[in-house]
């Protein structure tokens, strides 16, 4: 009889804000977070980043339950960041479905859609208008 190999789930979710898109795996592990195949530490150097990053998992409990793996892309420091704390709380929303209540009253599951407005004619930038002369 063959043996059964031991196949460990991974967990998918996207997060996006700004301009900025993160595509997250959970894999049962150790709390590991490696982004873009370096530490989070090393990635996100801010402290007050890898807080946002690590919410979701403080939230529901699970900090060292899931090794999180992350491939980020666009945008800025700061839309990543909240890029991959959206994609980290989807994530989390497949391992169990009792996460939800939690992360939908901290506001995890909503994606941030401001974006940067684009620029119109005639104007310096998306509404700064060139300084007015009568003569």
């Amino acid at each position: 009889m063959p043996t059964m190999k031991k196949v460990a789930l991974a967990y998918w979710g996207t997060g996006r804000r700004k301009e900025a898109v993160a595509r997250v795996r959970l894999v049962p592990g150790h709390g590991r977070v490696i982004v873009n195949g370096r530490p989070m530490e090393d990635y996100f150097p801010l402290a007050f980043l890898q807080v946002a990053l690590r919410q979701p998992l403080s939230l529901t409990g699970t900090e060292d339950q899931y090794d999180v793996y992350v491939r980020v892309a666009g945008g800025g420091v700061s839309g990543q960041a909240g890029a991959v704390r959206h994609g980290i709380s989807r994530a989390l929303l497949r391992t169990e479905g009792e996460h939800r209540a939690v992360l939908k009253k901290a506001g995890l599951l909503t994606r941030d859609p401001r974006v940067k407005e684009r620029r119109k004619y005639g104007l310096k930038k998306a509404r700064k208008a060139p300084q007015f002369s009568k003569r």
